[in-house]
């Protein structure tokens, strides 16, 4: 299932920026994925906010923010056109939940890693891309699952 974790200095977002972005980041991760609009789909996208002290993050250039959204998925979950799509999704987050304009964008860096499969686990089993595959398309995907 997917994550998401954003890392940023602590009192780059604005207050209300702070109290949605990690829901619209979850939200946008799933939407890209294709996953069912599905309490149990939404339930397993977590997403984190990761504020660091303020001066823990610089440049070699100047002092402002940056902002870094470490994306982790099943592999073979979303193709080059969803990649896409999502970074310039998490890219237009982070700038409204920090009050910044689209000609900040490099200040967001998305990096997408891809789980190998075989290599997740959840609920004491290992998760296969296959099993949420079908998990997604049965009637079960709608709801909670059986099993």
């Amino acid at each position: 299932m997917p994550m998401i974790r954003l890392t940023c200095p602590a009192g780059a977002l604005t207050e209300p920026g702070r109290a949605t972005v990690q829901r619209g980041l979850a939200e946008a991760l799933l939407r890209w994925e294709g996953a069912p609009d599905a309490d149990f789909f939404r339930a397993q996208a977590w997403a984190y906010l990761d504020e660091v002290p303020a001066g823990a993050q610089t440049t070699a250039g100047d002092d402002e923010p940056r902002f870094l959204v470490n994306v982790t998925v099943p592999a073979g979950a979303l193709s080059e056109r969803r990649k896409a799509g999502l970074v310039e999704d998490a890219t237009r987050i982070v700038l409204d939940a920090a009050g910044l304009a689209q000609d900040q964008a490099l200040r967001v860096w998305v990096l997408i890693h891809e789980q190998p499969d075989g290599t997740w686990g959840a609920g004491g089993s290992v998760i296969r891309y296959a099993d949420l595959v079908a998990l997604a398309d049965s009637d079960a995907g709608k709801g909670e699952p059986d099993a």
